[in-house]
Formats: structure tokens, sequence, C-alpha cells
């Protein structure tokens, strides 16, 4: 769903850009989904640069896109998510998305983010699964690993990379959301 921030999420945006409005960033990278702009409009108001990438888009939910949740449809979510830590990761919701699915794009926007080498310090600011799995993709761990990263909205996590394998230095960092 292409959705606006609500204003907890605004509110969010403005946390995390209090928190980080001083790092020098070269480029900063969001899905198409206008909520990551919205989440990280105040840095580009700065004047930093950005380029969207679908690729960073979230999994497609398919059928329970937007649907109010249920008992029905929470189980439906809980037992693909134990397919997926079984190894079951083309399961997908009827028109939706697997794992497998987002690992492909993931991979083409990850080639043109490090085609860029003069970008040293970038910001991608996406989704809550697209993340989980896009981590495993740079810590190079099975998509079956997805869930042992936690993330909640406007996080951080600070990743390096060395020039032969990406690190996480930041896991799942909110501290700039405790403040008010």
């Amino acid at each position: 769903m292409d959705t606006d921030l609500n204003d907890e999420g605004r509110r969010q945006a403005g946390l995390f850009f209090d928190a980080y409005k001083s790092v020098p960033f070269d480029k900063i990278y969001v899905s198409a989904l206008k909520r990551t702009q919205q989440s990280i409009q105040q840095f580009i108001d700065l004047g930093i640069p950005y380029e969207k990438l679908s690729g960073l888009d979230e999994l497609g939910w398919g059928i329970h896109e937007g649907q109010a949740p249920t008992t029905e449809t929470r189980a439906a979510f809980m037992q693909i998510a134990r397919d997926w830590q079984d190894g079951q990761l083309d399961e997908k919701f009827d028109g939706g998305e697997s794992p497998n699915d987002v690992k492909a794009r993931q991979q083409e926007a990850l080639e043109v983010i490090m085609s860029h080498p003069e970008e040293k310090t970038v910001l991608i600011c996406m989704h809550g699964r697209a993340l989980r799995l896009i981590l495993c993709l740079l810590t190079n761990k099975s998509l079956t690993e997805m869930d042992t990263f936690p993330h909640q909205n406007l996080v951080l996590y600070k990743v390096i990379y060395d020039g032969g394998k990406f690190e996480i230095a930041e896991f799942n960092n909110a501290e700039h959301l405790k403040h008010d």
C-alpha cells in the first residue's frame, strides 16, 4: 500500500532527523513508496541528492495488502512466517511476493547503489520485512534468518562496507525515538 505517514510516523521522522541531521550523507535511497520519502524529507530539504528504487519496496502481501487484521489473517501471517523459517522461501500470498522474489529485486537495487563508490555515506529508507531481507542479503545469512533482525518504524541499522563484506555496526538502534 502506498500510504502517507500518519502523525506518529511524522513525529518519529522528526526525531530521526534531529538525531542524524549532522551526518554528511552523500546520497539517499528510498523505495518507490511515498512514505519512505516522507520519512526522510527533511534530509532531502537540506539538499542531499536522492533516488527512488522500487527494489527497496516492501514485500507485497497480495490479497492481504491493506486489510484490517483479523484472527484469520493473523494466523495466515504466522503460518507463512513459519514456512519461510522452514526454508519455503517461494511461498507467498495470492498476488503477493515471496522472500526470493524480493531478494531478486533487492539485488538489482544493491547493484545500483554499489555502482557509485564515490558515495561513501548513504542513507537507505525502506520497509520492515524488506529491511529484514536486505540485511540477510548484506550479511550473507539465509533468508530463513530474516526474523533475527527486529525492527520498528524509523530505527537505524548502521552497516559498514569494507570493500569486501558488510558488517552491522549498529543493530536496531531506536535511541533517537526515546527523546521528545
